[in-house]
């Protein structure tokens, strides 16, 4: 199962999403409190499992609908 991985950095609080094997597949933005940060990965977790994928690397590929 992956997990989210919250850091400090040197201005502010950010989060990487991690595969089961530990690899990194997303990261955030840089936040300013640890609350916003909390309020990112709620956003991923919430709309992430919906989300369509629009292939770019197709020529005339479909836009997808946020």
């Amino acid at each position: 199962m992956g997990k989210y991985s919250v850091r400090k950095t040197k201005t502010g609080v950010m989060f990487n999403l991690k595969a089961t094997n530990g690899q990194i597949i997303a990261t955030s933005e840089v936040y300013s409190s640890m609350a916003a940060c909390r309020n990112g990965i709620a956003s991923v977790r919430r709309n992430a499992p919906i989300a369509a994928v629009e292939d770019q690397t197709v020529e005339g590929f479909a836009k997808e609908k946020h």
